[in-house]
């Protein structure tokens, strides 16, 4: 059985509620990086099953580097205002414009195949999964320009 430390110390490290946490910890012996390899999985699962769903609402957000040599504006979709007005929905598009602004990628499916700039073990593509799992919507990178002077 999972303790409640390794419940936190997991949600901590991957945002995701403390139910599914508690299943990937139970799933996996009690070993968190067992556990972050179920919740990947499971991830992968959810982000099939939402792939279809329409994209009503979401964001433009913006990156500029503390060079202002760099910016970035990025379109993402989600499903409701309510996932596209939430503060940790717009960190992570904002993370998402400071891969593209240090990455610089020819376009949008490029990108998905990249190591994510935060987090090397993921890709774009795997990281777009967690937060699908995360906030239980479809989400999308539509769109990005990136800018430099140079």
């Amino acid at each position: 059985m999972a303790t409640i430390e390794q419940i936190k110390k997991l949600r901590d490290e991957t945002g995701i509620s403390v139910s599914a946490c508690k299943k990937a910890l139970e799933k996996s012996g009690g070993d968190i990086e067992k556990a972050i390899l179920v919740l990947r999985k499971e991830g992968e699962k959810i982000a099939e099953k939402k792939a279809e769903r329409a994209l009503k609402a979401g964001i433009i957000e913006s990156y500029v580097h503390a060079t202002k040599q760099i910016g970035v504006l990025v379109e993402a979709r989600s499903e409701t205002d309510f996932v596209a007005k939430n503060k940790e929905f717009q960190a992570f598009v904002h993370d998402i414009a400071m891969h593209i602004a240090a990455f610089n990628p020819a376009d949008v499916s490029e990108m998905l195949k990249q190591q994510y700039v935060k987090n090397s073990e993921v890709t774009i593509a795997d990281y777009i999964k967690q937060a699908i799992q995360k906030f239980g919507e479809n989400i999308e990178i539509c769109n990005f320009i990136r800018f430099s002077i140079s």
